[in-house]
């Protein structure tokens, strides 16, 4: 074989493999393209164990890009990454880095979810058909809560959206309350941006329910340490008086002329010097102007630096508006950065606290034979103006 014949197989063999990386880049080019184009999926990992047990993270993606990230521990929502003004995805809600942070003692319950009683109970104990029952805490379900149980979960396909469903059978007598309530919550990641969270219980003995979800939001994506400048309404007209304890009284009042009236856009440092001294901020239940158990926009919130805007819907008679009041720079966040007082707000919809032992509250009482049904949606969109 010549030289020339060798040097002429060379190139043909070097033009052919130029070829072939060329139709794999272009394909690997129409892949990302179409990927960011946007089909939806969910991706599930194991990372890692508590008590023993499997914990497992979804990571839900629609097709504009925004992602949703939960995990079975707590049916807790991690993370929200949503666009800004400029086109920017960044998140939105405050998480952790591992999983012992959130099964640690320093988690303010970040994303959780809130059960079998959301907020408090008067004494820690409620009367039911003339039998009382006495529980392990006055507030959030128990010691040991929704928020610190390990649920089982499955990926949901439907409609070209996706969608997580988690499940908890809370055992009767458990954290005091009665009745096996079997609770299944789905996590719907809509292609409008919309994250729906879908509750459902049903029990063989009458127990109370309210159930909700905690995420801390500033939608400011990292630009702003601080919520204070974050512009909220909520649409409600009284608020549920509190005492000592920020333990509810009873009492239903007119929001007109106090720190609490929301009614109109104003910024969430506007006034809240006025409450410090009650509960180191804002940590006050609205009463909605919507009591139809129908779903309503319940509040509104838009961040000036990102153009990112927060819409609430609930099919629940409150809403539970918290400024982050005890977030401490002692505790680290995703990434490690430290938080800090009012760096993120909580609009948690949910029945009014102490509901099992105020009559004129609506009913939290959950009896067999009935279903439970809630609805929340939180609505992530943008002004460029």
């Amino acid at each position: 074989m010549t030289k020339n014949t060798i040097m002429t197989k060379l190139k043909f063999t070097a033009y052919l493999l130029f070829l072939i990386l060329s139709c794999l880049l272009a394909e690997d080019a129409f892949s990302q393209k179409q990927n960011s184009a946007g089909k939806p999926f969910i991706k599930t990992e194991k990372i890692g164990q508590v008590e023993g047990q499997d914990v497992f993270q979804y990571t839900l993606q629609n097709k504009t890009g925004m992602q949703v990230q939960l995990i079975t521990y707590g049916a807790a929502i991690t993370n929200i990454l949503t666009p800004d003004k400029f086109g920017e995805i960044s998140s939105v809600a405050f998480g952790f880095d591992s999983l012992s942070d959130y099964a640690g003692s320093q988690n303010q319950l970040l994303g959780s979810t809130v059960g079998r009683v959301a907020n408090r109970i008067s004494n820690k104990k409620f009367i039911i058909d003339g039998k009382e029952y006495n529980l392990t805490s006055d507030i959030h379900g128990g010691a040991k809560g929704f928020d610190k149980r390990i649920w089982n979960a499955k990926e949901i396909f439907h409609k070209n959206e996706v969608a997580v469903e988690m499940k908890y059978l809370s055992k009767d007598g458990e954290e005091g309350f009665p009745g096996n309530l079997l609770v299944t919550i789905t996590f719907t990641l809509t292609n409008s941006n919309d994250l729906l969270i879908d509750y459902k219980a049903n029990t063989d003995k009458a127990t109370p329910i309210v159930l909700t979800n905690h995420s801390y939001f500033n939608l400011s994506g990292g630009k702003d340490k601080k919520a204070l400048n974050t512009e909220l309404i909520v649409y409600a007209d009284k608020y549920l008086e509190y005492g000592d304890g920020s333990l509810i009284t009873g009492k239903i009042l007119n929001v007109k002329d106090t720190p609490f009236d929301f009614t109109s856009s104003k910024t969430i440092g506007k006034d809240i010097e006025k409450v410090q001294q009650y509960t180191n901020g804002y940590d006050v239940t609205f009463s909605l102007r919507n009591q139809s158990g129908k779903l309503a926009l319940a509040a509104k919130a838009y961040e000036p630096l990102s153009g990112r805007e927060l819409e609430v819907y609930t099919t629940e008679p409150g809403v539970v508006f918290y400024s982050g009041n005890w977030l401490s720079e002692k505790v680290k966040g995703r990434n490690g950065v430290p938080y800090t007082k009012n760096g993120a707000f909580c609009l948690e919809t949910q029945h009014y606290p102490n509901s099992i032992n105020t009559p004129a509250f609506p009913n939290t009482i959950l009896r067999p034979g009935k279903t439970f049904t809630s609805k929340t949606i939180y609505k992530f969109l943008v002004r460029k103006e």
